[in-house]
């Protein structure tokens, strides 16, 4: 290992905002100018045989996505293709002699810029900024941008495909750099040209090093710059010097600047200096540019036995992965809700932030910087790869641009860049061309490795691997990268969650030289569904608290692990899943619009130095069940907690590992909690007010009904705010289904019951995801009156997903592409013929919300019975509704 990895420093720019769209950023020393220009652009997608002059153009303001809403449709795919923004622009008279960049923070994916009708500027990549001079300016009022984005499929452009959508647009923010015709640029990488390192850091000193570049367009023959290092008092701390005698590009380094007993930068303390760097004219001493960067010294180390040490201390790193995207903005969302969420990460007891799979928005750094959450950024090589030379010039293109744009962050202690590239294998079918992919594939990992250390070697590099440990060292993947990342789902897509940490104990005996992090781990929780009886892939809030308690143990007690970042921070958008939330990924411990689920307060329960106490109920304001006894529990970093339900105190009891519950009797209607904790005579609290509604008694109220999940264990609250409680079998005097077994996917190894299909037509897809198969009757003994009965219906056989990806491979071996089996019924209610043969796949299609509706009048002890006649195939019910009329 370099020694320079031992001690060493990085440093995080100053970037220049753009949080607010259209106001000026900053102005510096009167020379440099940064205006944002998010206002009034005008947007128009391609239409065929139209020129763009022809289009018919929306007012929008930047940030920008054309997919924020078509992503969340029943329809499978969404808008990949051209779009165009136009804008005019109104310079003023006194810039004609400055030199001016157009500076876009990321455009998804590849990028054509006109000035005036002429083509000024080109990118490829969708995650990473880019700047563009603007040259031969009217300054008339009349200067018109016209942006050309494309996020079409492209072979040769990464990512090809992922679990996360790929929105197009001008995403990120636009804005104008004003600057002398002598000033500091890197525009090749879109940056400002300084780029800051330290070497040899330690309690006692550090070394520091500024390199750049700057571009002279005039007749000035002797430009200096100037390097001033304050610290964060304003106190000068060092200061570097170098003339230059040319007017030309110039890549310069400056002497090395001394610090004697640097403040230290880390997460409890994120001490920043900041590094002054001015550009001047030698014989006049005018100001000509200015670049302020701050500056963060720290050292670090990985230890394949021992893990991660910061400033020579031991630190667990412990986080979560990144998506940037929110709901009904898809990725076009302002600075400030990107840094609102590393804000949750720290207030959680984070410390680390993966910023996967691509690199974000400046704004998110800085937060990093400015908070102490050390990070990984990665570009966006997923899945696969294409062996051309076209894709490897861009994979290397944007590893450039990423170190390049983000060189000057304290908080990137790692560079990365594959995740899972084995997971969509192919020519599985053709041995010998298989393995000449899987050599590509490491011939590129070799590139980007050698190419990352070459122009940083002051940072760590890794990727990140699915679960076939045995693929990824056979593919010699594994001894490539100084850090190996592994994405484990035990007890998610296979096994159980108590095979993680042996798991673990293995892949650490199969590469005992190699630092490990545990870069994802996850499952998939909606905050709708809840279960007294939490099973694998049921998605609920239950089973994600039993899951990552277990893997928050595993991770803790082993000090070879380096550090785990959970996935995801919140859950983000992946059109192509087919889910409890069709297009969402509900692995977030927050939800997309970042609401905290239990999870996150679990988190926060076991790292989070502050007292915590949370009920961990809290946001399950509403319950129901068919019996008032109840589960609750309190999730807290605190030793033992007293709850109060209704006024009436429950016993004291122990926290272990971060929660503590309580059978309780709810009574009907309003419940109010509150949990008591005590530390060095201060207390500590939390109130809930939980509403209980009891069934089967509560639908005989006109305004209630009483709603049940067939072949479900689960309960779930609907968008009208609904509880759907799990069927159960008919029992005298009482409810429920005669015959019948849960629908299950056939050869699936993950899900007990149920489908993920994507049911069209509704919003709350859990009431139809699950179904009593081959049921001969329904009854429900109820009261003599009037009622109403819904019955709702899908087709959960037969081809009715929509994607291909591995993360729903068990949907596709459900029941193949093939249509499915006639399954002709007819349904009677009370011994009245209420729908005859019915044909759910011949007449709604697959995977389509049924329903029907019929009143019905009780006039004896009988009840509601509900019989169900095969004529071909065995009848199904997903879900059904009582409600009594006045």
């Amino acid at each position: 290992m370099p020694p320079i990895i031992k001690k060493l420093i990085s440093y995080s720019t100053f970037i220049l905002c753009f949080t607010f769209a259209f106001a000026p950023i900053k102005s510096i020393a009167q020379s440099r100018k940064t205006i944002a220009i998010n206002q009034n652009w005008h947007f128009a997608k391609h239409q065929k045989a139209k020129s763009y002059t022809q289009l018919k153009y929306t007012l929008v303001n930047i940030p920008h996505t054309w997919n924020a809403f078509d992503v969340l449709d029943d329809e499978p795919g969404y808008y990949r293709g051209v779009g165009y923004y136009k804008k005019k622009l109104n310079l003023q008279p006194a810039w004609k002699d400055k030199k001016i960049y157009l500076d876009f923070g990321a455009a998804n994916q590849e990028t054509e810029v006109f000035l005036n009708g002429k083509k000024v500027g080109h990118h490829i990549g969708g995650y990473t900024g880019f700047t563009i001079a603007l040259d031969h300016l009217k300054f008339d009022g009349k200067d018109e941008l016209l942006v050309k984005v494309d996020n079409s499929h492209n072979d040769n452009i990464p990512p090809l495909t992922a679990d996360f959508t790929f929105f197009g647009g001008l995403y990120r923010n636009v804005s104008l750099t004003i600057v002398d015709q002598a000033h500091f640029a890197d525009q090749l990488y879109g940056t400002n040209g300084i780029y800051v390192h330290a070497e040899n850091v330690s309690e006692n000193n550090a070394i520091i090093k500024v390199d750049g570049k700057l571009l002279n367009e005039t007749n000035i023959k002797q430009l200096l710059v100037n390097a001033l290092l304050i610290d964060a008092k304003g106190n000068k701390v060092g200061e570097a010097k170098w003339l230059s005698a040319s007017n030309e590009d110039i890549s310069f380094q400056l002497p090395n600047i001394m610090v004697k007993n640097p403040v230290l930068w880390s997460p409890e303390n994120p001490y920043r200096y900041q590094m002054i760097t001015r550009l001047t004219d030698y014989k006049t001493g005018k100001v000509l540019d200015e670049v302020k960067t701050s500056v963060g010294l720290r050292y670090f180390s990985f230890d394949a036995n021992k893990g991660f040490f910061l400033n020579g201390k031991s630190v667990k790193l412990i986080g979560a992965s990144r998506h940037q995207d929110f709901a009904k903005m898809g990725n076009a969302a302002p600075s400030a809700l990107q840094v609102r969420d590393v804000t949750l990460l720290k207030e959680m007891g984070g410390n680390f932030l993966r910023v996967a799979h691509y690199p974000q928005d400046q704004a998110v750094l800085d937060a990093c910087d400015s908070l102490g959450i050390l990070t990984s950024v990665e570009i966006p090589i997923v899945n696969e790869i294409t062996e051309s030379e076209a894709f490897y010039n861009n994979s290397k293109a944007m590893q450039l641009e990423m170190i390049k744009q983000n060189y000057n962050h304290a908080s990137v202690i790692i560079w990365a860049y594959m995740n899972e590239v084995l997971l969509k294998m192919r020519y599985n079918k053709e041995p010998e061309r298989k393995k000449t992919y899987l050599k590509s594939i490491e011939n590129l990992a070799q590139q980007l490795e050698d190419l990352t250390r070459k122009t940083d070697p002051t940072r760590y590099t890794m990727m990140s691997n699915h679960g076939d440990v045995n693929g990824y060292t056979n593919a010699g993947l594994v001894k490539i990268p100084m850090i190996v990342g592994w994405n484990l789902y035990q007890g998610w897509y296979g096994g159980k969650s108590e095979d993680f940490g042996p798991n673990l104990d293995r892949i650490h005996a199969a590469m005992p030289d190699k630092p490990l992090i545990i870069t994802e781990y996850g499952a998939d929780v909606d905050p709708r569904i809840h279960s007294d009886e939490p099973i694998r892939f049921d998605k609920s809030l239950a089973y994600g608290m039993e899951y990552h308690q277990i893997y928050i143990k595993d991770i803790l007690k082993r000090p070879f692990i380096a550090g785990a970042a959970a996935w995801n921070l919140s859950d983000f958008s992946s059109e192509t899943r087919s889910e409890t939330m069709p297009s969402v990924n509900n692995k977030g411990l927050l939800t997309l619009d970042r609401q905290p689920k239990n999870t996150y307060f679990l988190y926060k329960a076991h790292f989070s130095k502050q007292p915590y106490i949370k009920i961990g109920d809290g946001s399950w304001k509403l319950r129901g069940g068919t019996t008032t006894a109840q589960q609750v529990s309190v999730i807290s970093n605190l030793d033992s907690i007293v709850l109060v339900v209704n006024g009436k105190k429950q016993v004291k009891k122990a926290v272990i590992d971060g929660v503590v519950g309580w059978k309780i009797d709810f009574k009907a209607g309003k419940n109010e909690l509150e949990a008591l904790a005590y530390k060095n005579g201060k207390v500590y609290k939390d109130n809930s007010t939980i509403e209980f509604i009891l069934q089967p008694q509560a639908f005989l109220n006109a305004t209630k009904s009483f709603n049940l999940l067939l072949g479900s264990q689960r309960q779930f609250i609907d968008d009208k705010n609904q509880i759907w409680l799990p069927s159960k079998a008919f029992e005298k005097n009482s409810w429920g289904a005669i015959g019948g077994e849960p629908f299950k996917i056939k050869n699936s190894s993950r899900q007990q019951y149920g489908s993920d299909k994507d049911i069209k037509g509704t919003l709350n897809d859990p009431i139809y995801q699950t179904q009593l198969v081959g049921l001969d009757a329904y009854e429900l003994k109820v009261p003599k009156g009037k009622y109403q009965v819904t019955l709702h219906f899908a087709e959960l056989m037969g081809n009715g997903i929509q994607s291909v990806l591995p993360y729903n491979l068990d949907s596709l071996i459900a029941e193949g592409k093939e249509v499915p089996p006639q399954r002709i019924f007819d349904v009677y209610l009370n011994g009245k013929l209420v729908i005859k043969a019915l044909n759910i796949a011949a007449k709604y299609g697959v995977a389509h919300k049924v329903e029907q509706q019929f009143d019905c009048v009780i006039t004896d002890d009988k009840g509601i019975r509900l019989d169900f006649k095969g004529i071909a195939g065995k009848p199904v019910l997903n879900a059904l509704q009582v409600r009594r009329i006045k």
